[in-house]
């Protein structure tokens, strides 16, 4: 089978396509075949050797993946042959078939594409499990979002929206924020043409700022955490403009902020139910129409230079997706 493989640590210029042996399941394991794989931003960060999960050399990047069970384990009764599934790898997606606990395997009801499915899991799993579970958002509540349009920031927009905040969409350009509305945004904000603080005081009005959710950090993450209600709730997400910022823990004492931090990868770990329940709550709303699962774009295996390369550049629109 063929496989997207990192050889060498460096960029998305330097994977390989070889040719690797069909993959066996075994015991409480499933074989399945992938119809898409997802792409994160983190893949860049991996393959470079520079995430916090580094993988014995070679592996393929792409921690999930959508496709249909081909063969079973020994001892698994929960699934059959031929189901759809998403698979949830924390890497190695990217190749035509894989093996995966059936642990991490979810099943894709009708009415969800496979290309919806396939990036669910990460971007989708890791908003809900920020504002549901860490920030405890409520209806009417306002919500604002740093990178707005990048998969794990659209996906908070949508989730926002759903769970009946008020959503400040931030973002870089125009065509951006005209995403982020078409997605549930109900004010948007073009950092690049107004200072931060400044807009967020002026969109945020009387009712101010409840929730910040921060998947960018860098010189945006101070700002936005100054623009936070007393007992406000900043997420962070993650570092895209990748800086770590460094923040003065007195604006936390002085307004009672909570600083939350979100690794989705710890909580599926550590909160398997949890996650199962999350799961099943994003498929629920898919199918109901309310989520999108927006895909920025679908390629095939050779250009996956390419489509790293959109995510490296922060130009993702949406979920970015290899068919093997």
């Amino acid at each position: 089978m063929k496989a997207l493989l990192c050889k060498a640590l460096g960029g998305p210029e330097d994977l390989v396509i070889e040719d690797v042996p069909d993959p066996v399941p075994g015991p409480g394991e499933a074989l399945v075949r992938v119809s898409v794989a997802a792409l994160n931003f983190f893949d860049t960060l991996i393959i470079a050797g520079r995430y916090q999960v580094k993988p014995d050399l070679p592996f393929s990047p792409g921690a999930e993946a959508c496709g249909v069970i081909e063969a079973l384990g020994s001892g698994v009764e929960a699934f059959r042959v031929g189901e759809r599934v998403i698979v949830h790898l924390g890497y190695g997606a990217c190749r035509e078939r894989v093996v995966a606990p059936v642990s991490g395997l979810t099943r894709v009801p009708d009415g969800v594409s496979d290309e919806q499915a396939a990036g669910l899991s990460v971007t989708y799993g890791t908003s809900l499990h920020a504002l549901q579970d860490r920030a405890n958002l409520q209806p009417g509540e306002t919500l604002v979002v740093l990178g707005a349009t990048g998969g794990v920031g659209l996906a908070a927009v949508e989730l926002g929206h759903a769970m009946g905040a008020r959503v400040i969409a931030c973002a870089s350009s125009a065509e951006k924020l005209d995403l982020a509305k078409a997605h549930g945004a109900d004010l948007t904000l073009d950092y690049s043409q107004e200072p931060l603080r400044d807009g967020l005081k002026r969109l945020g009005g009387d009712a101010g700022i409840d929730v910040v959710y921060d998947p960018v950090g860098g010189a945006y993450s101070e700002p936005a955490l100054r623009s936070l209600n007393w007992k406000g709730r900043f997420l962070v997400v993650g570092f895209a403009a990748g800086e770590i910022p460094k923040i003065p823990l007195n604006l936390a004492l002085l307004k009672g902020i909570d600083i939350q931090g979100v690794f989705w990868g710890a909580f599926l770990k550590r909160e398997p139910e949890g996650h199962a329940a999350n799961q099943a709550r994003l498929l629920a709303l898919v199918g109901e129409g309310r989520l999108s699962a927006k895909v920025h774009g679908v390629y095939p295996l050779e250009e996956a230079a390419s489509a790293l390369g959109i995510l490296a550049r922060r130009e993702a629109m949406g979920k970015v997706l290899l068919r093997p």
